[in-house]
């Protein structure tokens, strides 16, 4: 009687997940094809600077890490050396993010610059050869949250862009570069498109199926990528401020105006897709507890455009008020973990086609 009463159960099982296989084979021929995600309708998880809730951000062990937790790409930061090579740091003011302080013999190097805007004091890449940033070390950006990876502080180099493709392609995950600051490079003279179109054409990336996004928060380097290549490109956006260039530019468009549907309908003119804030998503009241939806997301899709978005981490600090776990009145409290899980399987459900994740072994088991 068990296996009488087991079989067609179990027939209807599999039938149930051969109309599910066509139905996905079905959408899968509807994508839209600028941008190949393969035969997963799952969305991407990318490994934010790495895996950088566990080790210091854009270093190789942190994008090591998180090809091993699973994910599908890695995000280099990218900016330039003196001698015009690319590496990967979040800014190039690197004190907060290297030991470059600790070195006497570069004391001199300190200086007062205007980037974006913004006058910042320290130490910038575009100072240093690449040789002379080699002798630097990384070190963890913000150690009042993520005590435990200072255990790595002075144990690993900056990594160059091309370094970054051999980890990649010998992994066959894809990578993320950002272009940071384009505005300024360009201003002088050390212009981060061309050399990142000849890295990743000289390394096999070609076209829009390439396993490469390229993003930016500025929009007219994205044109001018989109003039030279067809590469995929993602436009990021953010729940406050502007595009720099625009600014300089004299241009009065926000980021929530880009986020329009008219400006969806522009980007889609010259990027495959949007990485938003997760604000921009799911806004959070002052409080910080989410408030309704908004409907970017199928507005972008509406578009033809995919979906990245930005930035997903474990740490009560980081996570809306309606996720947070533990004592709040604990000294430990903000760098707790929080239920991370329940954040994912919100955006997940919301349509996202990929997000940006500092734990990607957490954003892979949700996603799972």
């Amino acid at each position: 009687m068990p296996s009488i009463t087991r079989r067609p159960t179990a027939l209807l099982m599999a039938a149930a997940l051969l109309v599910l296989a066509l139905a996905q084979v079905a959408g899968a021929s509807a994508e839209p094809e600028r941008v190949d995600r393969g035969k997963r309708r799952l969305p991407l998880v990318i490994g934010h600077r790495g895996a950088s809730g566990y080790r210091p951000e854009h270093t190789l062990a942190s994008y090591r890490l998180a090809i091993g937790m699973g994910a599908d790409f890695i995000e280099p930061d990218l900016v330039s050396t003196r001698d015009h090579v690319l590496v990967a740091r979040h800014e190039n003011e690197i004190s907060g993010t290297t030991d470059v302080a600790d070195h006497p013999e570069l004391a001199d190097r300190k200086a007062t610059k205007t980037i974006d805007g913004v006058a910042l004091t320290g130490w910038f890449t575009e100072d240093f050869t690449l040789a002379e940033l080699r002798t630097l070390r990384a070190k963890e950006r913000i150690p009042m949250l993520r005590p435990d990876n200072t255990a790595f502080d002075g144990l690993f180099q900056v990594p160059t862009f091309q370094e970054v493709i051999d980890l990649a392609k010998g992994a066959g995950v894809g990578i993320y570069p950002e272009t940071k600051h384009p505005t300024y490079f360009d201003s002088i003279g050390l212009s981060l498109e061309e050399p990142l179109l000849a890295a990743l054409g000289a390394n096999g990336y070609q076209g829009a199926k390439a396993k490469v996004f390229i993003q930016s928060f500025e929009v007219g380097n994205l044109k001018e990528l989109r003039r030279s290549s067809r590469l995929p490109l993602v436009q990021l956006l953010s729940d406050v401020g502007a595009p720099y260039d625009l600014v300089a530019a004299g241009d009065p468009r926000t980021y929530a105006d880009l986020s329009t549907p008219e400006g969806l309908a522009e980007i889609a003119t010259y990027a495959d897709g949007i990485g938003p804030s997760k604000n921009q998503i799911v806004p959070r009241d002052p409080a910080g507890s989410l408030l309704e939806p908004t409907s970017l997301v199928a507005d972008a899709h509406q578009a033809g455009l995919l979906v990245h978005s930005y930035t997903f981490r474990n740490e009560n600090n980081f996570l809306p008020a309606d996720f947070r776990q533990g004592d709040p009145d604990s000294p430990v409290y903000l760098r707790a973990t929080g239920n991370a899980p329940a954040e994912y399987d919100l955006f997940f459900g919301l349509g996202v086609d990929g997000l940006f994740a500092d734990n990607p072994d957490t954003a892979v088991a949700a996603r799972g």
